[in-house]
């Protein structure tokens, strides 16, 4: 009897899913609490949400029934100017997601390979995944810094391979969960190696040190990537910008889908780069916030809080069982990321939340020292 399974593509067989955050509705239904008590600090949100001009936008725009521009050319344009780039080297996509996902269809087949810098985002991963291509994996080191002479070695043995050549290095700026800084002597060192480099800066607002969007006029083999999900506040909408080297151009046009950005996601994102300042005094929130939660975790004796240059800090959990603890948090309405794989064995990761938030976390944080 003819099986219509057998015509699947053999990679994604026994390829594993991607698994995202639960939705707040299905959150909020199974933990038998409303929304509101609920304090959502496990998906690196902005807590804050878009400045009320953003909304306003948003509730006065009349052309919902409308195609949007294909070419998104006038927030293609308000984004150049505003990050000071070449309006011909920037791209939009239905978040950061679908530019990876878009790159991956451009480069990548069953013969080819990644390298990876885990522990990481783990869309790279799923993306080439998807492509059919392999996933080479360079480890971080314990303090999640990247081994860039691993990674030379790497990329260097794959070269004389007749498959699984590494084509693509993923970096990530500050680095996801680990809230790490590439460097730029780092990042030099990967531009100067016969593959295309992306460089993820989805965090890179709440940074301390500036994006590196501008090497991309530099250096024909570098693709920043940048998202409007965290410091504007629009992680509903879905909404992401790409900065590529001119050459790159054509070739995007031809693979991405024709109306990939929706009206909503639009006018939002067009309205939040009239909103910088207000941005800016969010973003300025979360790094004072970020400071204090480092200073108050310094008081938990069973947490040990890594630096972190994102909306977020990496904890390892010492002396306790993690999973326990994080499952006791959620119970009382308080979500924290939970992680228990290689690299990250052991670790909560707490993005970043409103004042009155971040107090009942360090509250009920307090109360499970006594315990």
């Amino acid at each position: 009897m003819f099986d219509p399974e057998s015509l699947l593509n053999p990679h994604l067989r026994d390829m594993e899913e991607y698994v995202p955050i639960q939705p707040f509705e299905v959150l909020s239904q199974e933990l038998g609490l409303s929304p509101q008590q609920l304090v959502k600090l496990d998906a690196n949100e902005n807590p804050f949400g878009p400045p009320p001009a953003v909304l306003a936008a948003l509730a006065e725009y009349p052309y919902y029934h409308i195609y949007p521009d294909p070419e998104q050319r006038a927030l293609r344009q308000a984004v150049a100017q505003a990050y000071r780039v070449p309006f011909e080297s920037v791209a939009m996509g239905s978040g950061a997601d679908e530019l990876l996902d878009c790159i991956g269809r451009l480069f990548l087949s069953p013969v080819d390979s990644i390298l990876n810098l885990p522990p990481t985002f783990g869309m790279y991963s799923f993306s080439a995944q998807l492509a059919g291509a392999a996933v080479q994996q360079v480890w971080r080191r314990s303090d999640f810094s990247v081994d860039m002479d691993a990674v030379e070695e790497a990329v260097v043995r794959s070269q004389a391979q007749t498959d699984s050549r590494v084509k693509i290095v993923f970096a990530t700026s500050p680095n996801n969960p680990s809230g790490t800084w590439f460097p730029d002597e780092d990042l030099q060192r990967l531009l100067d190696l016969p593959v295309l480099v992306i460089l993820d800066e989805a965090y890179v607002d709440f940074a301390l040190q500036k994006s590196r969007m501008d090497w991309v006029a530099r250096f024909p083999n570098l693709i920043v990537l940048r998202t409007f999900s965290k410091a504007m506040g629009l992680a509903g909408l879905r909404l992401g910008f790409g900065i590529f080297p001119e050459w790159f151009m054509p070739y995007f046009w031809k693979c991405k889908q024709p109306y990939n950005v929706n009206v909503a996601a639009y006018v939002a994102g067009l309205a939040s780069l009239q909103q910088m300042h207000a941005v800016q005094d969010i973003v300025r929130k979360i790094r004072e916030a970020r400071v204090s939660l480092l200073d108050d975790l310094a008081h938990i004796r069973y947490l040990e809080g890594y630096p972190s240059e994102a909306n977020f800090v990496l904890c390892r959990v010492l002396g306790r069982e993690a999973r326990a603890m994080w499952r006791e948090l959620r119970d009382q309405g308080i979500l924290l990321r939970y992680y228990n794989r290689l690299g990250l064995a052991d670790c909560i990761r707490i993005s970043i939340g409103r004042p009155e938030q971040m107090a009942r976390l360090m509250e009920a944080l307090h109360s499970m020292q006594k315990e």
